[in-house]
């Protein structure tokens, strides 16, 4: 009896350890997020880059110019799941902000897409008739015809809704969620770990639709506030002998490169005196749409 018990106990005891050494090997270094980074990934390219390369492609007589057409409808299924995404990342973030500002996000997030899908939608049928991206709704052509002449103020008033109100409610909570997420992304300096080769598959992609927002979406701004509250993250972290691991090297990485993207991008067309009228700010960054309306759109 004495024995049969020893040898239980030695059985269940070697078993506890063994499951609790692998539970513990399991935790010690941070997994990579690639389902949520691949959904991301693929939902911006698919949904949000996709959307005027299938206007492009498409023939506009496939769908009538009175109701939704083919990238209308990629624009509707963003607007699901983008705050689906978004709301993933912050279950998976360890610094959640209270219940009723995650609702707040998500609701400006979903009006600001919604605003961008009516807005993108009527630009699409204007240059059906000629109207020029790089040029001011005022002082385009297409506007300069229009009878009464008060009906450019309704145009200016969409525009500033997409192009201004929106896109304020759409990345300021896209960006503050990304940089909640990244202030969860170390580990001891002892688990410093490099980067998995699917991390590396995505970096090209997602960096590039970093270059995509920051210059069709105007939000210079933002993504440099956002890459040196990154940065200081990294800094006070690494204090207190932390660490980013694989999912915050990848997004350093990845801003990292769109900056470069942006750089090149923008020195390419430091001298067009066409855009920097366009964009006559401090800030110069030309959209890619403006760019293709001025530069390729008459060849096409």
């Amino acid at each position: 009896e004495i024995t049969r018990v020893q040898i239980s106990t030695f059985v269940t005891s070697s078993l506890s350890s063994s499951s609790s050494s692998s539970s513990s090997s399991s935790s010690t270094f941070p997994r990579f997020h690639l389902d949520l980074w691949l959904g991301f990934t693929v939902q911006n390219w698919v949904l949000d880059v996709g959307r005027p390369v299938v206007m492009l492609v498409l023939p506009a007589d496939w769908f009538p110019l009175n109701r939704p057409g083919a990238a209308d409808y990629l624009h509707l299924l963003y607007n699901i799941t983008a705050p689906l995404i978004l709301l993933k990342m912050l279950e998976r973030s360890p610094r959640t902000p209270p219940l009723p500002a995650v609702h707040l996000c998500i609701v400006a997030v979903v009006m600001a897409t919604s605003f961008h899908l009516v807005a993108d939608s009527v630009t699409r049928r204007l240059l059906l008739i000629g109207y020029q991206l790089h040029v001011s709704v005022r002082e385009n052509p297409v506007m300069k015809n229009l009878e009464p002449s008060s009906l450019v103020d309704a145009f200016e008033l969409l525009f500033y809704y997409d192009d201004t109100l929106g896109h304020l409610m759409w990345y300021i909570p896209l960006f503050l969620i990304l940089l909640l997420f990244f202030s969860g992304c170390f580990c001891p300096r002892s688990q410093e770990g490099r980067m998995p080769s699917a991390a590396w598959m995505l970096l090209a992609p997602n960096a590039a639709y970093y270059w995509y927002l920051i210059t069709e979406g105007q939000t210079f701004m933002l993504f440099i506030f956002t890459f040196f509250a990154m940065t200081a993250t990294v800094m006070h972290q690494r204090r207190r002998g932390m660490v980013p691991d694989g999912n915050g090297l990848f997004m350093l990485y990845s801003f990292s490169a769109a900056l470069c993207l942006v750089a090149v991008w923008v020195a390419g067309l430091w001298n067009d005196p066409v855009l920097r009228k366009k964009h006559p700010g401090l800030i110069y960054v030309p959209q890619p749409r403006a760019v293709y309306t001025l530069h390729l759109g008459s060849r096409r």
